[in-house]
């Protein structure tokens, strides 16, 4: 493994920092189950937790996908408050990394607007330098792009990152971009499916950041 210091943080957002879970999971229910009803359970629409919304809905029905992205946005932004709430933990670790000098960002495979709406709902929202959302790129996690891209904006080095998220995605992605990577066990996928992608870490709380990078213990 890479034994230079870690001194930038790229974090996924839903699912990382952001509990929605039961907000991505309630959404899909919500919308498929008006258009395909009793096609789809809380287990089957877990595969749609990380890739993009288009994504999902090209695969499940090209030529419906607008529809239901469409539906999917209004019932999300619906729910979304009620659902979504911080995960234990994240605001405090934030804030002491940043008082530390670290370099963090959010690469995200979520809408900016709703990206945007969802980071109002983390206290620390503040310390990111800079925020990648999927209309920011043209190929999405784990395409390398959007990771490549944080970093340029960041001023930052791949041997000196670490990329933090909830999917395959994120390591994947940030295997293919060349830095670190951190799973996190709160995975609605779970560890165990998180591991087999061989992240550098596994965080089992986010204060475990604060020992990866040398901040201290929680």
């Amino acid at each position: 493994m890479n034994e230079r210091p870690i001194t930038t943080l790229l974090f996924d957002f839903d699912g990382t920092l952001l509990d929605t879970n039961e907000l991505i999971t309630q959404t899909f229910l919500t919308v498929l189950g008006e258009r395909f009803p009793g096609k789809y359970d809380r287990e089957s629409v877990l595969p749609f937790n990380g890739p993009t919304l288009k994504q999902t809905f090209d695969a499940i029905d090209p030529e419906m996908s607008d529809e239901l992205l469409a539906a999917y946005y209004k019932v999300n932004q619906t729910l979304h408050d009620e659902l979504a709430v911080e995960f234990e933990g994240v605001s405090e670790t934030l804030n002491k990394l940043k008082a530390h000098g670290f370099k963090m960002a959010i690469v995200s495979s979520k809408r900016r607007d709703s990206l945007d709406k969802s980071m109002k709902l983390i206290s620390a929202r503040e310390v990111f330098d800079v925020i990648i959302g999927a209309d920011d790129v043209t190929n999405p996690k784990p395409d390398p792009e959007p990771i490549l891209l944080a970093l340029e904006q960041l001023g930052a080095s791949k041997d000196e990152s670490l990329m933090i998220g909830d999917n395959y995605h994120d390591i994947v992605g940030g295997q293919n971009a060349g830095v670190r990577t951190a799973g996190v066990a709160w995975s609605a996928k779970g560890e165990q499916y998180l591991a087999t992608f061989n992240p550098d870490y596994m965080l089992q709380h986010i204060s475990d950041l604060l020992e990866i990078t040398g901040v201290g213990v929680k």
